[in-house]
């Protein structure tokens, strides 16, 4: 195989975005790009999922009545921010006792429930 296409895989493998996963990465973007810190490429795992300067360090959460999967009922709409133990992807560490490794947390939901009309790219939803 040649000429593999960057944006075909990308198609491939991450358009789904009623996927809990790649709604979270949506819902990061979109928030980086409210902040205006777009200009670093995100770390996957790390202890908090944006830099917005100044040593602010937030938290995005994503949740959703519709899930990727077939449902029989709606999901319901939960957030977890105890405290743990972080990981910190420049020094691949973990923090000795669990805290909260953010100073902010924004949590974005996915609100329609109506899988036709469904669509994570728009931001009314």
């Amino acid at each position: 195989m040649t000429g593999i296409s960057e944006n075909e895989f990308w198609t491939w493998a991450y358009s789904n975005f009623l996927s809990n996963a790649q709604r979270g990465v949506l819902a990061e973007y979109l928030v980086a790009k409210a902040l205006g810190c777009t200009g670093t490429p995100r770390i996957e795992w790390d202890a908090y999922d944006l830099d917005a300067g100044e040593d602010l360090k937030v938290e995005v959460k994503s949740a959703a009545y519709l899930q990727a999967w077939n449902q029989k009922v709606l999901s319901p709409i939960r957030f977890d921010i105890a405290h743990k133990k972080a990981w910190h992807a420049k020094t691949n560490t973990y923090d000795v006792e669990a805290t909260r490794s953010a100073d902010v947390y924004v949590f974005c939901v996915f609100a329609a429930q109506d899988r036709d009309g469904a669509d994570p790219l728009d931001t009314r939803q």
